[in-house]
């Protein structure tokens, strides 16, 4: 048996918005996904209605990797930080390049996308939901 982790990221009712803006930056897509309101009721835990359309669990495939999402409940709070961030590999600079200028757009740049000595193209973006991505382009041998 193999072990895989997948980043799991949590957000504050925009998991919707979310998901359409990786499937566009990353040319990820939708394996499933699933609302609070599309859940089986539970008459002993009534669903508020402004948790109804909130995402309760959703699968995009980046590539070859899970990424995984949900809303919080209405009134969770939701704490950004940087101490979850998430690795982008590419074969290319051009792809690590388109990646990089959709991921920023509305976030914030924490590194220039740039040549360094272990990458042709490598740099770090905070996108516009709070969410750390290093993108970095392998070398090849």
């Amino acid at each position: 048996m193999t072990l895989r982790m997948n980043p799991y990221l949590i957000l504050d009712g925009n998991a919707k918005e979310a998901i359409s803006f990786y499937e566009k930056a990353l040319d990820a897509k939708v394996v499933m996904m699933q609302t609070f309101g599309e859940m089986p009721a539970n008459p002993d835990f009534p669903l508020p209605e402004d948790a109804k359309d909130r995402v309760s669990h959703a699968n995009l495939k980046v590539g070859e990797t899970d990424l995984m999402f949900s809303d919080t409940f209405p009134g969770q709070p939701v704490h950004s930080g940087n101490q979850v961030q998430i690795c982008i590999t590419t074969v290319t600079a051009e792809r690590s390049e388109q990646i990089y200028e959709v991921l920023k757009e509305g976030g914030q740049i924490r590194m220039p996308l740039q040549k360094t000595f272990w990458s042709p193209a490598y740099g770090i973006v905070t996108d516009q939901f709070g969410v750390t991505w290093n993108i970095t382009t392998e070398v090849k041998a």
